[in-house]
């Protein structure tokens, strides 16, 4: 079936220009398939070398995922999400590694943050210069009481360093050289005692025996830990000390998987359409063959030949931007901090051979199903059925259409009557839905839009009146070119305005729930005693400290991040500050206790009086009381706690920020950067720029791809219609009539399309933003009318340049 024949070479080699646009939607297809393909396999894949364990052979650390079990038996389902923060081991295990016949020493390893008379240092516990090589340069190893410093002070010195615990003087015991950051070492017992989460270590570092290899060793201390860690070796020991990786990991696997599998539905689907159409345009040719009698298998054969020799040339070439859009989206990402930067893109064969595969399966089903009617047709009635267009509903597409549709709407009424994370889960199959119900009743919906545009049309001269009509009368091929149309402004629409729904709110819950006259800030964290002296300062009327962090909420089966601020102060000097727009409950600010954003709620269905069951920064249980639920979560954050019951699930226990009533910016600038309500506003909206910019590139990546096959398909309906142009020259029609015509026709085309588009895009943004922020889309007018004026000039322009060029190769005289 597949092997080469000679009229399927022959129509390649002395027709290319019949597949060319075939050839241009196949390589676009494998530029989109093998991009995402290659960011998947890279956040599969993804690892950063160790840098402060490199020498430690073996590392064990918990497991930064926190898992979530739903259901029983045959129905339980283990479900995890990364935690926040850092998920942390009991320091007893330490002995357990130490213990096990392969290890020379197990070191117990902290990290946490402290402050210094010059500013913030990174604090260890002494025992990891086992394996980090620090020795000192003068002095010696610190004692209880006794600091070494990396620089800022001599040995014999006192200085006052700022823990998790509160100020307190150490002796400088010795001093090390390190050019790097600034760092402090305690004894390890005083390291674990102040480092915020007492009884809770980072990692463990374990040093092998003479001769003992790291793998060995790797199985004794699993062995030993009974499963209360994981334990790494090699590159896998970066990812303890980087927790960013995971992250970075959760984002390429996002973009490569899940907007990759829908990017990579759409280049396949939209590809198909185009092999359909060059095959359905070559109809008369194969009507020709079967009457001359050639068999069905023999038109099948050459289809399936053609595609051998036109798909993977095309997948071949178009993995090449392939991998050099892959590769800036990457660069992007490490350049905007979502991904670190010894981060590597994985590129090997298994994403271009996936896509090359994906685009030959592609043009082979699709030419088989476009030429299916051709091939079965009755040799003597071939050529009579190819002249006209089929009216007749095929009795698979139209079911199938028609079914599509019903779950579209069944979808949007179900995403309508829920809130949240629910609603966005629901509305992401809507335009799915919406999409395969147009391709397939495509001839239906295109001939019921040329009715409906062309009413206004039919008044505006001879060559629009002649547009309407053959829109009607070649509805497959409006069909044609109205659906990747529909894909672009569906798929931007729903990208960007989703996004821009979103900061619409952000900003005027900002805006009205801020209500502090100054806010105060340090990326090192403020000192403990800060919103104390803040309160004390002339004018200061209210002072509180908020801890900014996220937790883990069960909603819908899964685990969920959400925004989360642990407040230091009182509850009347917080609403003093922060106005969280109080639905149901009063504000309460009591260890135990928790106000989340009504929404939320709602998804979690919890109310007042509840226990909220979630999991902490570092992924540990707990059941708070809800106490009151607001409305404001989304701009502020969507879980308020007191700090109490955060400071010791946190690496740095200290406040990130201090809300002032009242007080000036001199007084206040003593304790860090101090910004006004719009300022601050500002540089919320900063931090939200990696989700528009993510947002943006792929609206780009999809509605670029779809624009750039829609004028592929307008192009090869044009140049397909040469005799049909050359007939309305020769009854008398002048080349501009022909063209005004051809313009009425993309006209037509574009609004059809942008108002499909828009329609499927409004049934996903409507339920997803009423779950997501309570109000409606907000599409900004201008943007709007930029999409909708793109699509129109794309049409035009893909008609009158191909229509030009058949004009001006007539024959026929003027």
């Amino acid at each position: 079936m597949l092997l080469p024949n000679g009229l399927a070479r022959a129509a390649v080699r002395f027709r290319p220009a019949g597949f060319v646009g075939t050839f241009v939607a196949l390589m676009m297809a494998a530029l989109i398939v093998s991009a995402c393909g290659i960011l998947l396999e890279t956040g599969i894949r993804a690892s950063v070398p160790p840098q402060r364990y490199a020498g430690a052979p073996v590392v064990a650390a918990a497991d930064q995922h926190a898992a979530y079990i739903t259901g029983h038996g045959e129905d339980r389902e283990d479900e995890g999400a990364p935690v926040p923060d850092r998920a942390r081991l009991d320091d007893s295990l330490v002995a357990k590694a130490a213990a096990v016949p392969g290890a020379r020493t197990a070191v117990a390893d902290v990290t946490f943050p402290v402050r210094g008379p010059h500013g913030a240092l990174t604090a260890h516990g002494w025992g990891s210069t086992a394996f980090t090589g620090e020795r000192p340069a003068t002095g010696r190893a610190p004692a209880e009481g006794e600091v070494v410093l990396s620089a800022g002070a001599r040995t014999g010195d006192r200085v006052t360093l700022t823990t998790a615990d509160g100020p307190r003087t150490f002796r400088v015991s010795g001093t090390v050289d390190n050019p790097g950051q600034p760092t402090a070492w305690f004894a390890d017992t005083e390291a674990v005692r102040v480092s915020g989460h007492p009884g809770k270590i980072d990692a463990i570092a374990v040093l092998p025996k003479d001769g003992t290899r790291p793998e060995t060793l790797k199985s004794q201390v699993a062995h030993a830990l009974g499963g209360r860690a994981e334990v790494h070796t090699g590159d896998d020991r970066g990812a303890v000390e980087d927790a960013s990786l995971a992250e970075a990991k959760e984002v390429l696997t996002g973009l490569g998987g899940s907007f990759g599998g829908v990017a990579t539905m759409v280049a396949v689907f939209t590809a198909a359409g185009t092999v359909a159409l060059s095959v359905g345009q070559r109809s008369r040719e194969f009507a020709l063959l079967r009457a001359i009698g050639t068999t069905p298998r023999q038109i099948r054969r050459t289809i399936a030949t053609e595609a051998l020799l036109v798909a993977p040339l095309a997948g071949a070439l178009g993995c090449l931007p392939g991998i050099a859009l892959a590769r800036w989206w990457f660069g992007q990402l490490q350049d905007k901090g979502a991904v670190p930067g010894a981060v590597e893109l994985s590129v090997s064969y298994i994403p271009v051979v996936s896509a090359m595969g994906a685009v030959l399966l592609t043009a082979l089903f699709a030419g088989y199903m476009a030429a299916h009617r051709s091939s079965r047709i009755r040799p003597g009635q071939a050529i009579g059925e190819a002249t006209v267009e089929r009216l007749r509903p095929g009795w698979i597409r139209t079911p199938l259409g028609i079914a599509a549709a019903a779950g579209g709407f069944v979808c949007a009424g179900l995403a309508a009557s829920l809130s949240g994370d629910d609603a966005a889960n629901t509305a992401l199959g809507i335009v799915m839905l919406f999409m395969l119900a147009v391709a397939l009743l495509g001839p239906f919906i295109a001939r019921a839009c040329a009715a409906l545009f062309g009413l206004p049309l039919r008044g505006a001269g001879a060559s629009a009146s002649l547009a309407v009509a053959n829109s009607r009368t070649n509805s497959r091929r409006l069909a044609s070119a109205i659906t990747p149309i529909v894909l672009a402004m569906a798929f931007s629409s729903v990208l960007v305005f989703l996004h821009t729904s979103e900061e619409r709110v952000t900003q005027e819950q900002q805006r009205d729930g801020v209500v502090a006259d100054h806010i105060v800030t340090s990326d090192a964290g403020l000192a403990p005693d800060a919103v104390d002296r803040a309160a004390r300062m002339p004018e200061v009327t209210s002072a509180v400290g908020l801890l900014r962090t996220s937790v883990l909420i069960p909603v819908g089966g899964s685990l969920e991040s959400a925004s989360a601020q642990g407040v230091t102060g009182s509850a009347k000097d917080f609403a003093a500050v922060q106005d969280l727009d109080v639905r149901h409950g009063a504000l309460s600010l009591g260890r135990g206790e928790v106000a989340l954003d009504a929404s939320l709620a709602g998804n979690t269905h919890v109310k007042v009086g509840d226990r909220l069951k979630l999991r902490l920064p570092d992924g540990t249980k707990a059941a708070p009381r809800v106490v009151a639920t607001y409305g404001r979560g989304l701009g502020l954050a969507q879980v308020t706690l007191g700090r109490a019951d955060l400071n010791t699930h946190v690496t740095s226990s200290f406040d990130t920020e201090i809300w002032t009533k009242g007080g000036t910016a001199a007084d206040l600038s003593a304790l860090g950067t101090v910004q006004g309500p719009g300022d601050y506003t500002a540089a919320q909206s900063l931090d939200r720029e990696l989700n528009a910019w993510a947002n943006t590139v792929m609206a780009a990546v999809l509605g670029g791809f779809a624009a750039v096959a829609a004028a592929n398909t307008l192009v090869m309906t044009v140049l397909d219609r040469r005799r049909e142009l050359d007939t309305l020259r020769l009854i008398g029609s002048t080349r501009r009539q022909v063209l005004r015509m051809v313009r009425w026709e993309a006209l037509l085309v574009a609004l059809a399309g942008i108002a499909l588009g828009t329609a499927i895009a409004l049934a996903t943004l409507v339920p997803m933003t009423k779950g997501l922020t309570g109000q409606g889309p907000y599409i900004p007018p201008l943007l709007y009318g930029a999409f909708a004026a793109a699509i129109v000039l794309l049409g035009v322009t893909a008609v009158t340049l191909p229509a030009r060029a058949a004009l001006r190769g007539e024959t026929l005289g003027e």
